[in-house]
C-alpha cells in the first residue's frame, strides 16, 4: 500500500483527489497489478470517509484500473498479453480514423495550430520531462480529435486512453522511445495538417500506436511477470 497522503480540503471535490492520487499510484507502481484495495486502509491513508473512497473507486473501475473481484473486493487490474494487445488494436483503429478525420474536416486554422505543437516538440518532449510529454500529447489528441469533428469518436477515445494511461506513461519514460515517437508523431502531422492526406495520416497513426503496444507489453510483462496469469 502506498504511503500515507492524507488530503488536504481544496475546492476540488475529494472524490476527485482521490482517484487523482490512486490513479498516480497506480501508473507510478506504487499499488501493483492485483493487489487489493481495502476500504479502511485507503480511509487511514488518505484521510476522507468510506464513502468518498467508494465513490473513487467506482470511477477508477470505469476507468479498468481497478476490477472488482467476488468475494476479494477491489483490485489493481491485471491483463494479460493478449488483452493488451487487443486493447491497442482497437486504439489503433480509432487513432487512425480520427487522423483521417482530421485531414478531411480539419479547417485552415485547425491544421495551422497542429503544425504549431510539431514545433513544439523539440521543447517538449525531446527536452522535457514526463510531465510535459504527457501534456503535450494530450494536447495532440486533443486538437486531432477536435479538428476531427466526431464527437462519438472523440469520446470513445476518452475512454480508451484513460483505459491505456499506465502503459502510455512507459512511452514517457522510455528514453530509447522518445525519439521515434517524435518522428512518428511528425509524420501524422505532416500528413493530416499539411499533405491532408487521410488515407496517409491513418498508416501514419496506426504504425504509431503498434509499435506503442508493443512497448507496452514488454513493460508490463516486465514490471509485472511475477504475478500475470498465463495468456
Amino acid at each position: 500500500m502506498a504511503k500515507s497522503t492524507v488530503i488536504a480540503r481544496t475546492a476540488a471535490p475529494l472524490r476527485q483527489q482521490v482517484v487523482r492520487l490512486v490513479r498516480e499510484d497506480i501508473l507510478e507502481g506504487k499499488l501493483v497489478p492485483g493487489q487489493r484495495l481495502v476500504e479502511s486502509t485507503l480511509c487511514d491513508a488518505y484521510g476522507v470517509s468510506r464513502t468518498v473512497i467508494r465513490e473513487a473507486l467506482r470511477q477508477l473501475e470505469s476507468e479498468h484500473l481497478i476490477e472488482v473481484v467476488p468475494n476479494l473486493g477491489p483490485i489493481v487490474a491485471v491483463l494479460t498479453e493478449k488483452e493488451i494487445r487487443s486493447i491497442y488494436v482497437v486504439r489503433a483503429a480509432l487513432e487512425g480514423l480520427v487522423s483521417k478525420l482530421f485531414a478531411e474536416n480539419a479547417d485552415a486554422t485547425q491544421a495551422k495550430n497542429l503544425v504549431k505543437l510539431r514545433d513544439r516538440l523539440d521543447r517538449e518532449y525531446r527536452k522535457g520531462d514526463i510531465e510535459s510529454r504527457e501534456l503535450i500529447k494530450a494536447d495532440f489528441y486533443r486538437q486531432l480529435t477536435e479538428g476531427g469533428g466526431n464527437e462519438i469518436l472523440a469520446e470513445s477515445l476518452r475512454s480508451m486512453h484513460a483505459r491505456i494511461a499506465m502503459f502510455r506513461r512507459f512511452a514517457f519514460v522510455d528514453e530509447a522511445r522518445i525519439e521515434p515517437s517524435i518522428a512518428e508523431l511528425e509524420t501524422i502531422i505532416d500528413a493530416a495538417a499539411i499533405a491532408r492526406n487521410g488515407e496517409a495520416a491513418w498508416a501514419a497513426c496506426e504504425h504509431h500506436i503498434l509499435l506503442a503496444g508493443e512497448l507496452a507489453i514488454e513493460e508490463y510483462v516486465k514490471r509485472n511477470k511475477d504475478i500475470l496469469p498465463d495468456g
